[in-house]
């Protein structure tokens, strides 16, 4: 029977240059080698979710990892955004914020995140949080 899967994309949605490189350093370090793009914030992340979906007609499964704070669309914006699009309603998303509010994480939690994970110490927070999401994106079948 042929497998209705395949490898999940990585999707990078964060402002912050130090985070991005952080993540692309832990990347690196524990050999993840799924394709992965970088957006600078939701709007643009928005943008890339919709023009991969023309490309591949249908969108392929994605991972994304978004920062909540970001300048002209922020992370729960683009949640509402994508949550309320059939296309896009059924992306992957983990928050990785260095808010720890209650109120952002029930926010977040509300929108169908499928983790919450707060920024300390960028580089081993990122670590041991890609190396999670390295096994989930092998273990998890994400439909196409």
């Amino acid at each position: 029977m042929p497998k209705c899967t395949r490898e999940a994309k990585f999707l990078i949605v964060d402002d912050d240059k130090v985070s991005v490189m952080a993540m692309q350093r832990a990347m690196k370090k524990l050999k993840i080698v799924n394709e992965t793009a970088v957006c600078t914030d939701g709007q643009h992340a928005l943008d890339y979710l919709n023009e991969a979906a023309k490309k591949e007609n249908g969108l392929p499964p994605y991972i994304v990892t978004l920062d909540l704070n970001m300048p002209r669309m922020g992370g729960l914006e683009f949640l509402d955004a994508i949550r309320s699009d059939a296309a896009l309603a059924r992306v992957v998303v983990f928050v990785f914020t260095t808010s720890d509010t209650p109120d952002d994480v029930k926010s977040a939690y509300s929108r169908n995140v499928a983790g919450y994970i707060v920024k300390e110490n960028p580089y081993e927070t990122f670590a041991a949080a890609l190396d999670m999401l390295e096994s989930y994106s092998r273990i998890v079948e994400l439909p196409v």
